[in-house]
């Protein structure tokens, strides 16, 4: 035991001499919750639209003031022809623009009825409809304030409430991904690393003939990164909540014991690519390029798996990411139990059994 214990030590010296893992497992987390939570977001401010007015009556210049008076968007133009629109768009100058039609006063007032049309620049789809579903917001509140006394035999009334995140704010999908994707990719990553560092240097068949166990060496190099990564988790749970305001309604308890899983989960598959590399380079692109573009695309932190064809959505059942962000945002966000993820967390228990069983035949056969 005490050989064990003093090998676990040697491997946490090792780890901490390391500037550049140092860096990796305690600045690339903290880089990416920040830049995540501040520069990527779904939700639009200040966006530059231009207006063309071809009634420019006393109706229309109450709408643009709402509009302008809007967080969301900034008049940075005005043009006085249809003709100018194409130029202003190839230009770059603005995302939208609003062109209110002839008569839009008279109209409303005489026909009850008029018509703005929302151009938007639709080479990013996403923030097009953001801005198409905003202006609609504006316009809809405006025409609610203008029929407040009018009264109607029949009417509809439609109620729309946002649960579990009422301001949409995109932080709050983002965390949970982050806190996956950079658990994911700094326990695989730095496992696999660590172990073929030592095949490369041809230490391993040393240590596995010390008396140390091979299990035990196993162990030993995986213990300190479990301590990382737990620590990293802490650290993303710290910022979320004291930095981005998210919420954790749910067991801060049962939430750190789905991160103890999850990361045995991503330790035990970089164990296994370490034992289908050879070099430190060849794990690291395999950590990086065949874990990290599978858990951003096809987990649901960003894209939503049933939007997904069915031969991806097939795939994504096979990806550890996708459990654990469910179990995230549940518990973060949802305030669940653990009856309501029981099934993601024995996923991810099958999967690190299988990684594990997987990994020790591995070793066996190359140690023949």
């Amino acid at each position: 035991m005490k050989q064990f214990i003093g090998f676990v030590k040697k491997e946490f010296y090792h780890i901490f001499r390391d500037k550049r893992s140092l860096f990796i497992l305690f600045g690339m987390p903290i880089a990416q919750i920040l830049l995540f939570g501040f520069a990527i977001t779904n939700e639009i401010n200040n966006v530059n639209i231009a207006i063309l007015d071809q009634s420019n009556d006393a109706t229309t210049k109450e709408i643009i003031n709402k509009i302008s008076a809007s967080k969301h968007f900034s008049i940075v133009n005005v043009i006085q022809q249809e003709s100018s629109i194409e130029s202003i768009f190839q230009k770059g100058k603005v995302k939208a623009v609003l062109q209110f039609e002839k008569n839009f006063g008279n109209n409303l007032i005489k026909e009850k009825k008029s018509n703005v049309q929302v151009l938007t620049d639709a080479t990013d789809p996403n923030m097009a409809n953001t801005i198409s579903n905003y202006v609609f917001s504006i316009l809809k509140n405006y025409q609610q304030e203008l029929n407040k006394n009018v009264s109607l035999d029949y009417q509809i009334g439609i109620q729309n409430r946002m649960v579990y995140n009422a301001e949409l704010k995109s932080v709050y999908m983002f965390v949970p991904g982050v806190m996956t994707v950079l658990l994911m990719l700094v326990s695989a990553m730095m496992t696999s690393i660590s172990i073929t560092r030592e095949k490369e240097q041809g230490t391993m068949e040393i240590l596995l003939v010390s008396p140390l166990k091979p299990f035990q060496v196993i162990i030993g190099k995986v213990f300190p990164y479990i301590f990382l990564s737990v620590s990293n988790a802490i650290i993303i749970v710290l910022l979320s909540i004291f930095v981005f305001n998210v919420p954790v309604k749910g067991s801060l308890f049962l939430l750190g014991l789905e991160s103890i899983l999850f990361i045995i989960t991503s330790l035990a598959l970089g164990i296994l690519i370490s034992t289908i590399t050879a070099t430190q380079q060849t794990a690291m692109m395999i950590s990086l390029m065949g874990l990290m573009l599978p858990t951003i695309l096809l987990s649901g932190f960003i894209f939503p798996i049933s939007s997904m064809p069915l031969v991806l959505q097939g795939i994504s059942n096979i990806i550890p990411a996708r459990w654990f962000i469910t179990i995230v945002r549940g518990i973060m966000l949802k305030g669940i139990g653990i009856s309501y993820v029981f099934k993601e967390t024995l996923i991810l228990i099958a999967m690190t059994i299988f990684f594990i069983g997987l990994s020790i035949k591995r070793y066996k056969i190359r140690l023949e």
